[in-house]
């Protein structure tokens, strides 16, 4: 069976082009035109790619590398072995991300599984839905009465856009997405099986549990990307909102009312409950809780695995169940540790 390449390189770049986009100065004697075609890691780049390394715990792999080039931090230029071009800059990591989207620049935004253009055999698109020029719509997705969906969008297979859905420009809409009563901006991502748009979980609960009708909308700004099989519910009352340019993972659950601010980033296995609010640039680790109605400051960051049940001061770093301050938590922590130990010796010497 053959072994199929699913990220070829465009035409590759100069290591004057690599340095000028990367903030770094071409060392004395390399030959600014020589042309690098791939990216790769460490350990099996050869003279064609382009690596990088900003932790010291890839020393060994660094010096020993074959690679054309490698963008790495001024603590490890001295490492890096004399058939390698060192590139030096402040944040090798960004520049290597920034570097590798012009590379490979189709696998930044997936495109139409069917490898088509505009509206595919199988697609059932309604006569009173609105699809600008230039959008892909992929087999047996469903588009129903009055969505309207911009130019350069990608609808993936079995997706279903619901009715009066809008969807801006050069947006994707992964295999088997679900969007109803929902807003989306420009050049937002939504990856396989996400749902948008449906009832939050409202109940007045009694003696029977009265469903409470959920009449807001789901609000994505630009340039979000959303993970696989995460889901957002549309608001009760308010519209749940999603900022320009937050970042969410896989498998994560925000609930109706929601409201995540810009540039957020919310890790995998997250659960948000209801009426809460995320502030810009908020860090949610993986598998954090958040009770409802609560507000998170703008720049705080969430410990993975910790349960947030107070509002979280703007700029602090909290952790833990219940979340407090990280430099708390980590005092309870020793505390813990060294009773456990104490207890431990205390109960050896007594079976002595």
């Amino acid at each position: 069976m053959a072994d199929p390449v699913f990220f070829s390189a465009a035409c590759g770049l100069t290591l004057a082009e690599i340095a000028a986009a990367a903030g770094a100065t071409l060392p004395e004697g390399a030959d600014p035109d020589h042309r690098l075609i791939g990216a790769a890691p460490l350990e099996s780049a050869g003279p064609e790619h382009l690596a990088y390394m900003d932790n010291a715990r890839y020393g060994d792999a660094l010096a020993v590398t074959r690679a054309g080039a490698c963008l790495l931090g001024s603590r490890f230029a001295a490492r890096c072995p004399p058939g390698t071009v060192s590139l030096v800059s402040r944040d090798p990591y960004r520049a290597y991300a920034a570097l590798l989207g012009r590379l490979h620049p189709e696998s930044l935004r997936p495109g139409s599984q069917f490898g088509a253009r505009g509206v595919a055999p199988g697609a059932h698109v309604h006569p009173e839905a609105r699809l600008e020029e230039g959008v892909t719509v992929d087999p047996g997705a469903v588009i129903g009465p009055g969505a309207e969906i911009g130019a350069g969008t990608v609808v993936g297979s079995n997706a279903v856009i619901g009715p009066g859905v809008r969807i801006g420009r050069d947006c994707s809409i992964g295999a088997g997405t679900t969007l109803s009563h929902a807003l989306i901006g420009n050049r937002v991502i939504l990856h396989p099986g996400a749902r948008l748009g449906q009832d939050g979980f409202g109940f007045a609960m009694g003696l029977t549990h009265l469903k409470v009708p959920q009449v807001g909308r789901v609000i994505v700004q630009d340039d979000v990307e959303i993970g696989a099989n995460t889901t957002v519910d549309r608001g009760a009352s308010r519209d749940t909102v999603i900022g320009e340019g937050t970042k969410i993972d896989n498998l994560v659950q925000i609930a109706h009312n929601v409201v995540i601010g810009r540039h957020c980033v919310i890790v995998s296995g997250v659960g948000i409950s209801g009426s809460t609010t995320l502030e810009d640039y908020v860090v949610l680790g993986g598998q954090v809780g958040v009770v409802g109605h609560l507000r998170i400051g703008r720049g705080a960051q969430i410990a993975g695995s910790s349960n947030v049940n107070r509002d979280v001061p703007p700029g602090s770093r909290w952790g833990g169940t219940p979340a407090k301050p990280v430099r708390a938590w980590f005092r309870e922590l020793t505390t813990l540790a060294r009773l456990a130990e104490r207890s431990g010796k205390d109960a050896a010497s007594d079976a002595e």
